[in-house]
């Protein structure tokens, strides 16, 4: 049977951590800033995880 092949878009945003989980970046942060407050924008620079209902679809994608 061959490879599976990993989904290249998904590979640039998500990563597997070392227990399994699935870091994403938030989003909001590029253009339409200028409204939000200077701790909003800084609090959106952190990285989180995937939620669990979306981590088994996510996982589909990234099978390596």
């Amino acid at each position: 049977m061959p490879k599976l092949k990993t989904n290249r878009s998904a590979a640039k945003r998500f990563t597997k951590t070392g227990s399994g989980q699935i870091k994403r970046a938030k989003s909001g942060k590029n253009h339409f800033t200028g409204k939000k407050a200077s701790k909003s924008i800084r609090n959106l620079r952190k990285s989180t995880m995937v939620s669990s209902a979306d981590a088994e679809r996510i996982g589909k994608l990234l099978p390596y």
